[in-house]
């Protein structure tokens, strides 16, 4: 083998593995939306939708458990950790962007065309682990929404969650905007939803600000660190990274430097708004269970139906019970759209492996199902409240898995060009990398240590 060129398989010129040839992530949609030559305002609108999408999962059901527990247990305190959280979702939400717009490549595909087939298998299955726990808390999120509003059993809600595999079929075959459109609509009544809470509630504005100082506590109470870091898990998605280099490729923008530039400037500025929307969703979540049940007293509370049966009688508002349930399934539902399109991009990515989206969903979500169903079966509600609760911390130990590419590929000058970032969002970014991975092991050594 030549001494220049110790890897035949790498092109040192750009960085790619010459055997790894970049293909178009989701082809069927890729360069689809059509970006006008028209007003600024115009075109800003014609790049508003994926992040949107990829908020989804910054306000999953999954979320609802670490918020609501997080929320009735420690009063306002982890809003600092929601804050913190949504802060690190911008930063990696734009490289994931920066990376899909700059090189035609999705996160999983940048990895296949850069690592050796060893570490892209392990990569994978983590990501499939995510995928997986964050697709258990739509089961049950779901499963619990149907429950509250028509009496379904949980069993029968989970089972009954399977048959929206082929909601996003149906979606994809009316367009990628349609897509777009019915997601933004559920987040507008999620976010109708929880503003009516809040007023309701009524939390003492001082308190709520003071809540989002950091304070050193949250790092010596282990009950406090385990909800932070499942709010961590819940907040900053894994696979969102993957799907969002890929769904920002839908965008007709000029695949030429001038038309990256700004693609990227569009495209953050979307993501930017909309994770500002997850962030007020995160934080009422937050805001409502401290205002009405630790302030009240019920501090125990870390269920959705325990939550569902006490917030109309303390709010003292009839309907305060029922907006919740529906603001939980517009979120089930959401993030049933959201996770099925990345599990695809991923599977695609990795293994450059296509498989129907109805298949695929029905793999993952019986999957998810299991658990649910033995965990209900044996422990009842109970259950799966702490099931829900250990799905997001298995997500954030999911985290380092994507985190660590993505901000390896950004930096990179021979892969991402005159677009690689600079030296300072390059150190702020390693440092999350680097609070994301300590983060992890002391989680880790508290569950094996006790």
């Amino acid at each position: 083998m030549d001494a220049r060129s110790p890897d035949l398989t790498q092109d040192t010129a750009s960085g790619w593995r010459i055997d790894a040839p970049a293909t178009k992530s989701l082809a069927e949609v890729n360069a689809t939306v059509t970006i006008p030559a028209a007003a600024w305002w115009r075109r800003l609108l014609a790049f508003i939708g994926p992040g949107y999408m990829v908020s989804v999962g910054y306000m999953d059901p999954g979320n609802w458990a670490t918020d609501l527990a997080g929320g009735s247990k420690f009063g306002y305190t982890l809003l600092s950790v929601i804050l913190l959280s949504n802060l690190m979702a911008i930063l990696l939400q734009s490289l994931a962007a920066r990376l899909g717009i700059v090189t035609d490549r999705d996160l999983a595909q940048a990895c296949r065309a850069t690592y050796s087939p060893a570490v892209n298998l392990l990569l994978w299955l983590a990501c499939e682990a995510a995928i997986i726990a964050c697709d258990l808390a739509e089961v049950i999120g779901t499963a619990i929404a149907l429950k509250l509003l028509f009496g379904i059993p949980l069993i029968g809600g989970a089972l009954i969650a399977v048959l929206d595999a082929f909601l996003l079929l149906v979606l994809m075959n009316r367009g990628f905007r349609f897509l777009e459109a019915f997601v933004m609509a559920l987040l507008a009544v999620i976010a109708v939803c929880f503003a009516v809470q809040i007023v309701a509630a009524a939390p003492p504005v001082a308190e709520v600000l003071r809540g989002f100082a950091p304070k050193t506590e949250i790092f010596t109470n282990s009950e406090m660190l385990y909800l932070a870091i499942g709010i961590v898990g819940a907040t900053v998605m894994p696979h969102n990274l993957y799907l969002h280099s890929s769904i920002v490729q839908t965008r007709a923008y000029a695949r030429n430097d001038e038309g990256r530039r700004e693609a990227i400037k569009w495209a953050t500025t979307d993501s930017t708004i909309a994770l500002m929307l997850a962030l007020f969703i995160n934080a009422a979540i937050l805001v409502v269970a401290a205002a009405t049940f630790h302030k009240s007293g019920h501090s125990d509370v870390a269920e959705i139906g325990q939550a569902f049966e006490l917030l109309s009688p303390l709010l003292g508002l009839g309907i305060a019970s029922t907006l919740f349930a529906v603001a939980l399934l517009a979120s089930g539902l959401n993030s049933t759209v959201t996770a099925t399109l990345a599990g695809q991009i991923v599977m695609e990515g990795f293994l450059d492996l296509r498989l129907p989206s109805w298949a695929r969903r029905l793999v993952t979500r019986g999957i998810a199902i299991i658990p649910v169903i033995v965990v209900t079966a044996i422990y009842g509600e109970r259950g799966t409240a702490d099931l829900l609760v250990l799905s997001q911390v298995v997500l954030s130990m999911q985290l380092p898995f994507a985190v660590i590419p993505l901000v390896r590929f950004v930096s990179d000058r021979r892969k991402m060009r005159q677009f690689a970032i600079s030296m300072s969002v390059a150190a702020i970014a390693w440092i999350v990398a680097g609070v994301i991975v300590i983060l992890n092991l002391k989680l880790l050594a508290d569950m094996l240590f006790g």
